[in-house]
């Protein structure tokens, strides 16, 4: 197949690097790839060494005629049999230029929860466009909301987990020092993106229920968590010296590998986490919620744990299991770990992809 990307790649390597690597598998595999992105990222670089083309193009915003134009060139001098368009400004832009190459199926890449409606104009500009053939969701959480609100065929619309591989994700544990604990703590530890849906303030709430776990250190990493009312739960929660606002961290993976457990309190709106991937990679257990596809990542008692959403108590109790047996932690991280290995490779994403294409095609 001849398979066109349309994407973003000026994110950091870790966030871009499961996307990528999976076109790179393609290319291996025995396919052509073209990957349309910004000429100044990074990983066009990689890219190149792979044997994929890169245009040098992105829009400026969701109808940008110059990029249309330069598509519409492209796509009318080489037949491609695949044009995959990623986000919110790729999606509009590629859907359109495809217009009039019949022989040319459109795919869309859907990442979240939430936020696709019928009754809103906008939303026919990306993924219920009449000229998209398909949808790949990156969770069966994401998929079933998605099948509710597009009028194409739904056997059309898919779940394909992101890929990874364990090498990206080794790195050394930061001397503990370094962030003001002691050797002795067990971490908890919570990354995230300083908005309501991310429900800091449910695992804030559970600190109250345990103060009395004297090693326990709660680190909260990502912007803006440090909000007034954040601050407040932290200090009533009685533990307010042992939770950590850490703020913005370019070490993340090397935080994330002296933790002891990683907590995804959220409460709406996710997709698929990807630093509950991170953690199971690193053999890190997990508390996760119910929402978006988080659940899917694990099994619930066995490679991590799984709780309702804004259920600060069973954040707590599953905080307190974790708490009471170093070896009960090791062993569940080991378990996550293998389930990366077994059912998350990049190869495994690739060659689903490829199926998925393969079967538009057929259409």
């Amino acid at each position: 197949m001849n398979i066109l990307i349309f994407s973003s790649y000026k994110d950091t390597w870790n966030s871009v690097r499961p996307e990528a690597e999976m076109f790179i598998e393609m290319v291996k595999l025995g396919h052509t790839v073209t990957v349309m992105t910004q000429g100044s990222a990074e990983y066009v670089s990689r890219f190149k060494e792979s044997g994929i083309k890169v245009i040098d193009c992105y829009p400026t915003k969701k109808v940008c005629c110059k990029t249309i134009k330069t598509l519409r060139e492209e796509l009318a001098s080489t037949h491609y049999d695949i044009v995959y368009a990623m986000n919110s400004k790729t999606i509009p832009n590629a859907a359109f230029a495809c217009i009039g190459f019949k022989k040319t199926k459109m795919v869309t890449y859907r990442g979240t929860v939430g936020g696709l409606y019928r009754h809103d104009p906008s939303a026919y500009l990306t993924h219920l466009h009449p000229r998209v053939n398909g949808i790949s969701c990156v969770a069966q959480a994401v998929t079933d909301d998605v099948q509710k609100r597009v009028w194409m065929n739904k056997d059309n619309i898919v779940t394909i987990y992101k890929g990874h591989d364990l090498a990206w994700y080794q790195a050394q544990a930061i001397p503990r020092s370094k962030i003001n604990l002691p050797e002795d703590a067990i971490v908890a530890t919570c990354i995230a993106n300083a908005r309501p849906s991310k429900g800091v303030h449910v695992l804030l709430e559970s600190a109250s229920q345990l103060f009395d776990l004297e090693k326990l250190h709660i680190l909260l990493i990502g912007r803006d968590m440090d909000t007034d009312a954040n601050l407040a739960l932290a200090k009533a929660s009685g533990m307010e010296q042992r939770i950590h606002f850490l703020g913005y961290r370019k070490d993340v993976p090397e935080i994330l590998a002296t933790s002891d457990m990683q907590i995804q309190p959220s409460v709406s709106g996710e997709g698929l986490p990807k630093t509950i991937i991170e953690a199971m990679a690193m053999a890190v257990p997990s508390i996760v919620t119910t929402t978006g596809g988080g659940k899917e990542l694990l099994i619930d008692g066995e490679s991590g744990y799984i709780v309702p959403v804004n259920d600060s108590t069973a954040i707590a109790d599953k905080i307190r299991l974790l708490c009471d047996s170093n070896e009960a932690r090791k062993k569940m991280g080991l378990l996550a770990q293998q389930r990366v290995i077994n059912n998350f490779s990049v190869q495994r994403t690739a060659h689903q992809h490829l199926e998925f294409f393969q079967s538009l095609l057929q259409q």
